[in-house]
């Protein structure tokens, strides 16, 4: 059994773009799979298909194989193997496994946790396979845990459920990064538990010294715990109050001090700049604004409104330390973003450093949607 793409879907392929949508596939099984993608009698790829998907193709490999299945998981087996050293260097850590498309596993994350996995397939041929990862894991984790609640399985037609894959999975694990440990709820957190892809960026923030520092959109305090090992007074921010109880456990864990507040950041930043507050340092690391094109407009008002409020509570000398997890926000965007914040703030930002994804989330030059975190550091004059 074959899929048959017409003429543009066949020149995505070729550039070794991985995504083929519905309107691009001339025709295909009746029931979701792996199977070879052609352009009349040219072979393109193997590729995850499902006739119910909007995102009907997704491409693992551009060569022929005798066993697509088998093809398919040695991708995982060579994800895994590029992240070993980082794993044998500090197994109590947190790492990402693999990087969906970006390790050539299409709607496959796996995040590692202190020896614990959790696995999220968005991708309906994944799930029949499910118990292959789980047998690939084996030599890595006490368990694995199939977290696949997330909304994108609908799409696919897929169930919503939380199970373990493989061993006892714990609820909660501690997870080590640089100098502070943090729990990791793995069956109840976001995502798979915690967001991984911030991992560097927040142990770069253990390298300041300060007064006080300012951690905005917060969560379970990620950032503020690694400030609060050099800043005598560190304030986490966050909307959720469940998000800063954890925030709380985590400073206790490290015997650190953190100062919680809920509320909405941006009310928050407007009152805080009324009062004439001023930081050493502030951390921005909000939700993705841009969930798709149709969002950047208002998604970049609000981007810029946030920095912009920032930026008014620096001190000369501060640090902005700001981020976007938006895809559709490209990196020119989210530059120019940050120009016309510190425009119309009258402030000068230099740019410290620019930053982005860790090693274990790679990014594919061919499939631009492999990248999406930006994180800069900038620095008030």
């Amino acid at each position: 059994m074959r899929i048959f793409v017409n003429e543009r879907g066949a020149e995505r392929l070729l550039s070794r773009h991985l995504w083929v949508f519905a309107r691009d596939v001339v025709s295909g099984p009746e029931a979701p799979g792996l199977y070879p993608v052609y352009w009349g009698k040219r072979f393109l790829a193997l590729a995850l298909y499902n006739p119910q998907s909007d995102l009907r193709v997704r491409a693992y490999r551009f060569r022929p194989a005798e066993d697509p299945e088998k093809a398919l998981l040695e991708n995982l087996e060579r994800a895994i193997t590029r992240r070993l050293r980082a794993l044998e260097a500090e197994p109590e850590g947190g790492f990402r496994l693999a990087h969906a498309e970006g390790d050539f596993l299409p709607g496959l994350v796996v995040d590692y946790y202190a020896g614990h996995a959790v696995v999220q397939a968005t991708a309906h041929a994944w799930e029949a396979l499910l118990p292959q990862v789980a047998e690939v894991l084996r030599p890595l984790v006490k368990s694995a845990l199939a977290k696949n609640d997330a909304r994108a399985r609908e799409l696919e037609g897929l169930p919503l459920y939380v199970r373990p894959l493989l061993g006892q999975v714990p609820e909660r694990v501690v997870v080590k990064e640089g100098r502070v440990r943090y729990l990791v709820d793995l069956v109840a957190g976001q995502k798979t538990g915690a967001f991984l892809d911030q991992r560097e960026n927040r142990t770069l923030m253990e390298g300041f010294r300060g007064e006080r520092a300012l951690d905005v959109f917060s969560y379970a305090g990620g950032f503020a715990l690694h400030l609060a090992l050099g800043f005598k007074e560190v304030v986490a921010v966050d909307s959720s109050k469940e998000a800063l109880a954890r925030a709380e456990e985590n400073a206790r864990l490290n015997g650190l001090a953190l100062k919680t507040v809920e509320a909405n950041a941006f009310d928050y930043l407007r009152a805080l700049e009324r009062a004439g507050e001023r930081f050493d340092l502030i951390v921005l690391d909000p939700p993705a604004f841009a969930k798709g094109k149709k969002d950047l407009e208002r998604a970049y008002r609000a981007y810029k409104e946030v920095n912009l409020r920032a930026i008014k509570l620096l001190k000369e000398g501060g640090i902005l330390a700001t981020a976007s997890c938006s895809h559709h926000l490209t990196e020119p965007l989210f530059y120019q973003m940050l120009t016309e914040a510190a425009q119309d703030a009258h402030r000068v930002l230099k740019v410290v450093e620019k930053r982005g994804q860790p090693f274990d989330h790679p990014v594919l030059l061919n499939h631009p949607e492999t990248q999406y975190l930006k994180f800069a550091l900038l620095e008030v004059l």
